[in-house]
């Protein structure tokens, strides 16, 4: 539960971020660190399933696995080489079977998620993301980023968070967490501004953390971390140049990968949010405040990483 004084929120910065780095055993192999399911794409936002991809590997996953309908397995398969793939049987073209699809997801060997980036909205689609999330008989379930779609489809069922058993980092933009507050009940224009208030933007992280019992990412400028038990951080960053289609995937990717890799939930979402800023600052260096690709952001990802376990030490 969230104090009645809450800590002041943490301002990120190399330090802070360096020392939550998951440690590189030098004989690790790709299974040591971390395998990745994601559950993303469709034919309209191909892209994403590509970025969520390789930013984890960028981000030092040792195994990717793509699932997507088995309609587009062919396409998803030619275009993110690093990645397998994992086909996700239909109802219907490009509608995903929700039970079937739920059975060979769970008998898949992964350590963490990433759902929703590019995921086609379907009924079938929210049936799916309810049973990935839900509490598990046979143990807990893999903890989860859930981004984009998976967001939606959330909103859309009223008492959501209260369905959802796996440990997740949930990653709004200010208008998905505007939806999901007022699928709660809240009044969204009572929460104040979130776009340009630092201070009204950490409250209403927190506040929502804390009554989803989840690390609650708010994307934007500054972007805010806060955990369900008060704790928040803030991102120093403000990079106009990442206002553009698909960087949110790419830090999906990243949060992900560091999931994988063993770290809980909030620090994932620390170092994740800090080395997406770490990348986009280095692209901004070179082009300026416009016209940056998210593509640009991914062979940045593993060199602000190493700027980092610089400082760290080189166990990291």
């Amino acid at each position: 539960m969230v104090s009645k004084v809450a800590p002041e929120p943490i301002l990120l910065d190399d330090a802070r971020a360096a020392a939550l780095l998951p440690i590189r055993a030098l004989r690790g192999n790709k299974g040591t660190f971390g395998k990745l399911l994601v559950i993303a794409g469709s034919v309209d936002y191909a892209g994403a399933a590509f970025l969520v991809c390789t930013a984890a590997g960028r981000a030092g996953a040792g195994l990717v696995t793509l699932a997507t309908v088995e309609s587009l397995q062919p396409l998803f398969a030619s275009k993110v080489v690093e990645a397998t793939t994992l086909a996700l049987p239909e109802d219907d073209v490009e509608e995903v079977d929700p039970e079937e699809a739920l059975a060979r997801i769970l008998d898949h060997d992964h350590d963490a998620l990433v759902v929703g980036p590019g995921l086609k909205p379907s009924l079938s689609m929210t049936e799916l993301i309810r049973g990935l999330l839900a509490p598990d008989d046979d143990g807990e379930p893999a903890p989860a980023v859930v981004d984009a779609e998976a967001l939606r489809s959330l909103a859309t069922v009223d008492g959501w968070a209260g369905e959802v058993g796996a440990r997740c980092v949930l990653t709004p933009h200010v208008g998905e967490f505007l939806r999901l507050r007022a699928a709660d009940g809240h009044d969204p224009e009572k929460l104040g501004d979130l776009v340009n208030d630092d201070g009204q933007r950490v409250a209403a992280a927190r506040a929502a953390a804390n009554e989803w019992c989840q690390v609650v990412v708010l994307k934007g400028a500054r972007t805010v971390i806060a955990d369900p038990d008060g704790r928040a951080a803030i991102s120093p960053f403000e990079n106009p140049a990442l206002a553009s289609g698909g960087t949110g995937d790419v830090l999906a990717g990243t949060i992900g990968a560091l999931l994988a890799q063993g770290l809980g939930t909030f620090e994932a979402a620390q170092l994740g949010v800090y080395l997406h800023g770490m990348a986009g600052e280095a692209v901004r260096a070179r082009i300026g405040d416009a016209g940056l690709l998210a593509s640009d952001l991914t062979p940045e990802l593993p060199l602000a990483r190493k700027r980092l376990a610089e400082l760290a030490g080189s166990d990291r």
